[in-house]
């Protein structure tokens, strides 16, 4: 179901708690409405739904990835850069990212998965992994 975003910093700014396989309507949700805004968006955390799980979903060249719990293990090739959000109003405002990085995180039926990603893909993920830890661009 597609839900309305969550355009409030304060609860933006809070940690997401663990999510577990019992979350898998929340990821449906959040794919839904990442669909549902592809035209200006490539990547969404469940707290931009007004979920506070570790879920995010985005857009992996064409094809739409979910992922529980991500965690962010190592980065290489740190670059400055804009970035916009849906949640937050305004400019695109500048960040630091990494070109290279290696994430572990769960699929929706808790299996445990570890990938290297790079360039655009990369960005996104960090971008969402910063929602879930409650850190706004």
């Amino acid at each position: 179901m597609i839900k309305p975003l969550m355009h409030d910093p304060l609860f933006l700014s809070l940690k997401s708690e663990p999510a577990t396989a019992a979350d898998a309507s929340v990821a449906k949700d959040l794919l839904d409405t990442l669909l549902a805004h592809n035209d200006s968006c490539v990547g969404m955390a469940a707290n931009m739904i007004g979920v506070r799980k570790r879920i995010i979903a985005f857009d992996d060249q064409g094809i739409y990835t979910v992922m529980f719990n991500p965690e962010i293990l190592a980065g290489s090739g740190e670059y400055e850069t804009e970035e916009g959000c849906l949640s937050l109003l305004g400019a695109p405002r500048p960040c630091k990212r990494y070109q290279l990085i290696r994430v572990r995180w769960q699929t929706a039926e808790m299996k445990t998965c570890t990938a290297a990603f790079t360039g655009w893909t990369a960005q996104i993920i960090q971008h969402e992994v910063d929602h879930c830890n409650g850190v706004l661009i």
